[in-house]
């Protein structure tokens, strides 16, 4: 994702024309550029040591505008480093096959001591840490040019939103991020003179150290590292210039640093969905939801309801960040301003909007390429196009024996361009959270909807999320991996601190206005290997009757059990849907000879945490197997 150029040129040469005029400078005057850009001091001392540091030939201050977005894609185009395609203003990017995904086992959590990182995290000591990093950055971006990108994560303005500064030596990053966040002008005043902001460096690594060394498509370098340290609200990313590896604002900022700031000034940062659900009297509700991988999240965000006359609108597909506001209401807003979603499988079958949202202003990453300059992906289409250029870059037809695209190939799309984007998804205010749901893939043993007694317990439910293995994932297929509330790879810090932190929010709430837990579960199967409900659109059948739980004080239309609250019998509204009473008394059984089994492997997973797992996690397990053993 960077200064990829496959001209030949001098870098020197390259840099004058890729940088607007107004916006760049040499090294030697980026003092002075860097006082005339912001007012902020800390800002510009901190950009400052970074040129001196990376030592680029020369600087960009991103702006964030049309203009610019049109320099720095009419600059790859002429070079080669992206493709334009017939939808418009969209191009299709390739990357070195070896950076291609997040790279998890270089990701670390750098806190000042191991036990704040937890069992679930990479640790290193910070200092250690640093001494690497600085020796990989020092000189890293000679011959390239250091773009420095201001970037607000949510609403510009907003009491949740927070801001970071990136600096990175590829070009395609800055579009990207243009996408992802509101990067720009904006972002920077909204700083202030005063503000305060995450720093974050990124590059790739990849110097060019004489005049008119070769430059390819996409460099990157084999050592990689994504350094978070939670205590400075600092991130350090080098080598890659994939995803989340580079787009700072994305997982590293809007999840493991967000995270550790929600912890340190009591508010929560989420790996989850955000829809509105508007029922057919206009009434609309605002639901939170976490699921882990393969579970069917970007599609439940952007659903099409099958019941007449409800409709299901998106604030974000990926990440929540929740407030409690005056009225002690939860709000949210999605930090985030685009969808960077995994191609392959999304087609008009699965997901209609979002085909819908990327038809043009969208980059592609590792996609193939059709001979009238489309983009085509596995699963796009039933029948594959009689020819193609694959994400390597070289002829692809169906007898070819390999994917057209990677497996994690990619698209960036704003989200506004989204059919079914709510009114309110850019509201500085947030939107006001109704419920909060959890899944998992789980063939047996949970229900398929099934609501919590109280927020204590709902956190226990987010505690013990957990999904089936399947056959590509290393491991026992069917075995557990317990992922709570969908943030094992993306929490800041030690996760028992983080259930506390969930348990400590929930000690002073207004219950008449607290929003309550759910747990839902697509996927549980027959004996003979089916699935039971047939979800997606259906799924909003399931969403009838938590909506409707929302505003329930007592236990009408849902029947207790050792779990939780289950629909009662009639309660889940099926008028229209060929399924029968068997099947949905399947979708409900409890059996609690499975929960015990599923509590004991809670409880395994739950006490590496040792000491510092919280009091009223410990008390709902317990709690939990009291219940089983009675039943």
């Amino acid at each position: 994702m960077l200064a990829m150029l496959r001209s030949q040129r001098v870098t020197a040469t390259l840099a004058q024309r890729w940088v607007r005029p107004y916006t760049t400078c040499t090294a030697g005057d980026s003092a002075s550029s860097l006082r005339k850009w912001t007012s902020n001091q800390k800002v510009s001392e901190w950009v400052e040591e970074q040129i001196k540091l990376c030592k680029p030939d020369k600087i960009h201050m991103c702006d964030g505008s049309q203009q610019e977005w049109n320099d720095l894609t009419s600059a790859m185009v002429k070079d080669g480093v992206i493709t334009p395609l017939k939808k418009e203003n969209s191009f299709l990017a390739r990357s070195d096959p070896t950076d291609v995904a997040r790279v998890e086992s270089q990701t670390f959590i750098c806190s000042r001591t191991k036990e704040g990182a937890g069992p679930t995290n990479n640790w290193k000591d910070p200092a250690e840490m640093k001494k690497i990093l600085h020796s990989l950055f020092d000189g890293c971006m000679k011959g390239r040019t250091m773009y420095v990108m201001p970037f607000s994560m949510g609403p510009i303005g907003s009491p949740i939103s927070h801001v970071g500064v990136q600096v990175t030596d590829s070009p395609f990053v800055v579009c990207n991020m243009k996408i992802m966040t509101r990067m720009g002008t904006a972002a920077l005043e909204s700083i202030g003179s005063n503000g305060t902001f995450v720093p974050c460096l990124h590059s790739i690594g990849a110097p060019l150290q004489s005049t008119g060394q070769k430059d390819v498509i996409w460099p990157c370098n084999k050592t990689k590292y994504i350094v978070q340290f939670p205590e400075e609200r600092s991130i350090m990313s080098y080598g890659s210039g994939y995803g989340g590896n580079a787009l700072l604002g994305k997982k590293c900022f809007s999840l493991r640093i967000a995270s550790a700031m929600a912890r340190d000034d009591g508010w929560l940062a989420e790996h989850m969905l955000i829809m509105g659900i508007t029922n057919p009297q206009g009434e609309k509700k605002y639901v939170a939801a976490a699921f882990p991988s393969a579970c069917g999240k970007t599609n439940l965000a952007m659903m099409n309801p099958t019941l007449p006359g409800w409709k299901v609108e998106t604030v974000g597909d990926d990440i929540c960040w929740m407030k409690f506001g005056k009225d002690g209401r939860l709000y949210a807003i999605n930090p985030e301003n685009g969808f960077f979603g995994v191609a392959p499988g999304t087609s008009a079958k699965s997901n209609p909007n979002a085909v819908a949202a990327i038809q043009k202003n969208t980059l592609f990453t590792n996609v193939a390429l059709t001979d009238d300059k489309d983009v085509w992906w596995e699963g796009l289409s039933d029948k594959a196009p009689e020819h193609l250029i694959d994400w390597h870059g070289k002829d692809w037809t169906p007898k070819s024996g390999t994917p057209s695209s990677h497996p994690n190939s990619r698209f960036t799309a704003p989200l506004s361009q989204c059919p079914t984007i709510d009114s309110n998804w850019d509201n500085p205010k947030g939107v006001p959270i109704s419920a909060i749901i959890f899944g998992g893939r789980r063939s047996t043993t949970v229900p398929l909807v099934y609501e919590g007694f109280n927020w204590k317990h709902g956190v226990f439910m987010g505690a013990s999320v957990a999904s089936e293995q399947t056959a590509a994932a290393e491991g026992k297929v069917g075995s557990l991996r317990h992922d709570p509330f969908a943030m094992i790879p993306f929490l800041g810090y030690n996760m028992a601190d983080y259930f506390a932190h969930w348990v400590k929010l929930g000690e002073n709430l207004n219950n008449d206005v607290a929003p309550k837990f759910f747990f839902v579960n697509w996927f549980k199967k027959s004996h003979d290997g089916k699935f039971l409900w047939p979800g997606f659109g259906e799924n909003s059948r399931v969403l009838k009757w938590i909506f409707e739980r929302c505003d329930a004080k007592d236990e009408t239309n849902a029947k207790r059990t050792p779990i939780g609250l289950v629909p009662q019998k009639g309660s889940i509204d099926t008028s229209g849907l060929n399924i029968s009473q068997e099947i949905m008394a399947q979708l409900f059984k409890i059996n609690p000879e499975e929960w015990k089994n599923d509590a004991k492997s809670i409880r395994q997973f739950l006490f590496q945490f040792g000491n510092k797992l919280p009091k009223g996690i410990t008390e709902e397990l317990d709690a939990l197997d009291k219940r089983l053993s009675q039943h």
